[in-house]
C-alpha cells in the first residue's frame, strides 16, 4: 500500500524502537518507582513481572497479530475477525484520543522546562515555585501544548518509516543514554541510598517513614496490575495499529518478549534516576519522609524541579538532559496514540473506495485533539477549576474522577475504555474467534510449541486478572475503596 495511504516499517529494529517507544511514557517515569516503593519494593516486582509474563504478553502478542493478520487499524480489525465484539474497536480509539487530551499537555510542560533550565544557566534555575506559576498561566500552558503537538504532528506527518520509525530509532537509544547520565547524577546525591531502599527493600517504605503503613497482598496485586496494563500501552489501539504495519516474517512472540523486558527495564532505571533525587532532596532540605512528593505530575515539575535549583548553575544543565528524556518518552508515546487514531479514517475511506489522504487525516486528528487539550491546559491540573460538573457540586475527594479535567479524561480512557476494551478483546479471542485463529501469526518458526501457553493465558487468565484491574480502576478513579 502507498505510504501516503498507510507505510509499513522499514527494519525489525525500527518496528522495536517504535514499539518500546509507545510503551514507555510519562506513566513510567513517575508512575512505576513510586507504587513499586509504597507496594513493597521488591515483592510489587516480582508480582508485576508475574503479570507481565501471563497477561501482558498474551495481550500485547494478541494486538500484534490482530494487526498483522488483518493489516488494519483497530477498529477495522475488530470488524473483520469478529460479530460480536466488532464495536470494540472504538474502544481502543477512544481511548488514545482522550488520553492525548492531557498527554499534550504534560508534553508541553516538558517544552517549558527544558527552556526554564535553559535559561536557568544565564539567570538562575528556578525551583519548585515554577511549577504552580505554569499551572496558573493558562496562556503559557496552552502555547507550549500548541509547541508539543506541532512536533507530534510533524513527526506523524512524514508517515511510518519517515517519521515514526525515524524518530524512534534517535529517540529511544538518546533517551537510554540520557537517563544513565541522570542516574549517575542521583546517585551522587547524599542520603540517595535512602530512595534505592524505598524502591527495593521490602516494608522499608513502612520502615523509613514514607507511608503510613504497609499495603495488603490484594492492593499490591491491584496496583502491579494496573501499572503492568498500562505501562505497556495495551489496548490503546497502538499494537494493533504497528502490528499491521509489520511483514509476515517478523517473529511476534520474541519482538512481545523484547517490548515487554524493555519497558519493565526503562521503568526501573527511571526509578533509579528519579526517586533517589527526590528522597536526597527533600532530606537535605529537611523535611519529614512522609513530606516528600514521590508521585504525579509534581514530582516531574515540582520535586525534580528543585533537586535542579539546589545543584546552583549545573542544575541547569541537568535539568535539560532530564527533561528532554521525559520529553522524548512523551513523544514517543504521543506519535503512536495519534497513528491509531488516525489510521482508523484512513482504512475507513480506503474500505470506501475513497483515496485516503494521510495529512488531511493527521492534520484533523492534531487540530481536535489541541483544541480539546485547552479545557486541561487551562485548568492547570485543577488550580483554575472551571469544569461544567463543579457548577453542580459533582465530586469529592474520595471519588477523584472529576477534580479537574485531567483527571476526568484519564478516568474514562484509563479507567474504564482500556480495561474494558482489553477484557473483552481477551473474551473475543480466547472464546468466540478462538485462539487458534491467530496461531498462523504468532508460530514464526515455534511450530506450535507456544500454543497450549498462549490459548491457556488468553482464555482464562486474562479474562480473570482484566476483571479485578477493570475492578481496581473503577475503585480507584471512582473512591469506591473496594481494594483498601
Amino acid at each position: 500500500m502507498d505510504e501516503n495511504k498507510r507505510g509499513s516499517f522499514g527494519s525489525n529494529i525500527g518496528f522495536l524502537l517504535s514499539a518500546i517507544g509507545s510503551a514507555v511514557g510519562l506513566g513510567n517515569i513517575w508512575g512505576f518507582p513510586y507504587k513499586m516503593g509504597k507496594s513493597g519494593g521488591f515483592t510489587f516486582l516480582i508480582i508485576y513481572l508475574i503479570l507481565a509474563i501471563f497477561v501482558g504478553f498474551a495481550i500485547m502478542l494478541s494486538e500484534l497479530a490482530m494487526g498483522r493478520k488483518t493489516g488494519l487499524g483497530p477498529v477495522n480489525a475488530y470488524k473483520t475477525l469478529s460479530k460480536k465484539f466488532k464495536w470494540v474497536g472504538w474502544l481502543a480509539i477512544i481511548a488514545p484520543f482522550l488520553i492525548m487530551t492531557f498527554y499534550s499537555v504534560l508534553g508541553g510542560y516538558c517544552i517549558y522546562y527544558i527552556v526554564i533550565n535553559i535559561v536557568g544557566l544565564f539567570k538562575g534555575v528556578p525551583g519548585a515555585e515554577s511549577f504552580d506559576a505554569l499551572l496558573t498561566n493558562p496562556g503559557m500552558s496552552i502555547l507550549v501544548t500548541l509547541g508539543f503537538m506541532i512536533i507530534c504532528y510533524l513527526i506523524n506527518l512524514n508517515g511510518v518509516g519517515g517519521g515514526i520509525e525515524k524518530f524512534n530509532k534517535i529517540g529511544m537509544p538518546a533517551l537510554f543514554v540520557m537517563l544513565v547520565i541522570v542516574i549517575i547524577r542521583a546517585w551522587t546525591l547524599p542520603h540517595a541510598a535512602e530512595g534505592l531502599k524505598f524502591m527495593f527493600v521490602p516494608g522499608y517504605a513502612v520502615k523509613g517513614g514514607f507511608i503510613d503503613k504497609a499495603p495488603g497482598i490484594m492492593s499490591v496485586l491491584a496496583t502491579a496490575g494496573g501499572q503492568m496494563f498500562f505501562s505497556l500501552s495495551l489496548a490503546m489501539g497502538a499494537m494493533i495499529t504497528y502490528g499491521s504495519y509489520l511483514g509476515k516474517n517478523e517473529n511476534l512472540p520474541k519482538n512481545s518478549v523484547i517490548i515487554v523486558i524493555s519497558d519493565t527495564l526503562v521503568a526501573i532505571m527511571a526509578g533509579l534516576a528519579v526517586i533517589p533525587a527526590a528522597v536526597a532532596n527533600g532530606i537535605a532540605k529537611g523535611m519529614a519522609v512522609s513530606e516528600i512528593k514521590l508521585g504525579g505530575p509534581s514530582l516531574l515539575f515540582a520535586t525534580l524541579q528543585d533537586v535542579f535549583h539546589g545543584m546552583g548553575t549545573i542544575g541547569g544543565i541537568f535539568g535539560f538532559i532530564f527533561y528532554a528524556l521525559v520529553l522524548i518518552a512523551a513523544i514517543s508515546s504521543a506519535i503512536s496514540l495519534i497513528e491509531a487514531v488516525a489510521v482508523t479514517f484512513i482504512d475507513r475511506a480506503s474500505a470506501r473506495g475513497e483515496e485516503p489522504s494521510r495529512p488531511r487525516t493527521i492534520t484533523l486528528v492534531c487540530i481536535v485533539i489541541f483544541l480539546l487539550s485547552c479545557f486541561v491546559a487551562s485548568d492547570g491540573l485543577g488550580s483554575r477549576p472551571f469544569a461544567p460538573w463543579q457548577f453542580f457540586g459533582i465530586g469529592s475527594e474520595a471519588a477523584p474522577w472529576n477534580d479537574c479535567w485531567l483527571d476526568f479524561m484519564d478516568t474514562w480512557s484509563e479507567g474504564v475504555a482500556m480495561p474494558l476494551g482489553a477484557l473483552l478483546m481477551s473474551v473475543m479471542i480466547g472464546w468466540e474467534i478462538k485462539p487458534k485463529s491467530l496461531y498462523d501469526e504468532i508460530d514464526n518458526g515455534y511450530n506450535g510449541k507456544i500454543h497450549g501457553f498462549y490459548s491457556f493465558c488468553i482464555k482464562y487468565v486474562c479474562p480473570i486478572a482484566m476483571v479485578f484491574i477493570l475492578l481496581v480502576q473503577l475503585s480507584s478513579f471512582f473512591g469506591f475503596g473496594w481494594f483498601e
